[in-house]
């Protein structure tokens, strides 16, 4: 059983921290430009930034904050990937409730969107995608 709050626990949540800080850049960067420059929709332009995001941090997740040898890396990715895509639907639908609802600035939803997913995105990628 794994135990939470030991060093360990707390080192990798830390990296996944910081990967998921690289990661939210890239998020961020790819939204804005999709939907500043490029004038595609706001919810398709958060897709787009969300899945690239994840993607580059599948990698950075496996080489260092899980230290992943799993020869393979498809199904791994894969794993990632499903994780990520219901953290998609969990950000994007808090995204949506904040900005219908309560009238909120897209980008401060987004922000509190990200901060929402990132405990399920840890959490299920500790026990599923790289137990």
């Amino acid at each position: 059983m794994f135990e939470f709050f030991t060093a360990e626990f707390i080192f990798k949540f830390l990296r996944f921290g910081i990967v998921g800080a690289s990661g939210m850049i890239v998020d961020f960067g790819l939204t804005a430009a999709c939907k500043e420059l490029f004038k595609i929709s706001k919810y398709i332009s958060n897709g787009i930034g969300f899945i690239a995001s994840a993607t580059s941090n599948y990698f950075l997740n496996r080489i260092w904050t899980f230290q992943s040898n799993n020869p393979d890396i498809g199904i791994e990715y894969g794993k990632f990937f499903i994780v990520s895509l219901i953290g998609l639907g969990i950000n994007t639908l808090i995204l949506f409730l904040t900005i219908k609802k309560f009238k909120w600035n897209f980008y401060w939803a987004k922000l509190v969107a990200i901060g929402i997913t990132i405990i399920w995105n840890f959490a299920a990628n500790l026990f599923i995608t790289f137990s």
